[in-house]
């Protein structure tokens, strides 16, 4: 199979569940800006990360590629494929779980912090801010075509566990964040 179909010469592509639309289309933009994300882990994940934030980050990999599929799909299949593009809703809470386990190593948070420090704190920063951005586009799809709620949560808590990863590398770097 080539990689090049010449399907999307013409500015439109297939969704992953069928039909076509225009790749300027905001489902195309919300997929695709989580597929930024995911390729911006990527980095982070070559930045010699310890045991947890690997095994968080590609867990969180795997996640971003079961929402990118679904947002590609306008209606969810009805078959196998469909398990694949499930986002269980025990990973919010792991999130949550290691968000806290982070905080648990952190001093107090008592004013805004510039992003940077560590090349690893300043990859996980980029994530972060492409996250937020991947869910500002999820949140336009949102409003003009369904959504399952739990991809909304699961972007809003990646983010602020990505900010916290960032605080972590600096902290165990021994790099105090910036503040404003």
């Amino acid at each position: 199979m080539k990689i090049y179909t010449k399907t999307g010469d013409a500015g439109q592509t297939s969704l992953f569940a069928g039909g076509r639309v225009s790749k300027d289309s905001i489902r195309v933009t919300a997929y695709g800006d989580t597929d930024e994300l995911n390729a911006v882990l990527g980095i982070v994940l070559t930045t010699t990360p310890e045991e947890f934030e690997r095994t968080v980050l590609e867990s969180v990999q795997r996640d971003l590629f079961a929402i990118g599929a679904r947002l590609a799909s306008p209606a969810a299949p009805e078959n196998a494929t469909a398990d694949r593009m499930a986002l269980p809703a025990e990973r919010i809470g792991e999130l949550e779980q290691a968000i806290d386990r982070c905080d648990a190593d952190l001093p107090p948070l008592e004013s805004f912090i510039l992003p940077g420090g560590t090349p690893k704190a300043a990859a996980l920063h980029h994530a972060r801010t492409v996250c937020r951005r991947a869910e500002r586009s999820v949140v336009t799809l949102h409003a003009t075509a369904e959504v399952p709620a739990e991809i909304l949560t699961y972007l809003n808590r990646l983010s602020d566990l990505l900010f916290m990863l960032a605080r972590l590398a600096n902290h165990r770097a021994g790099v105090v964040d910036n503040t404003w």
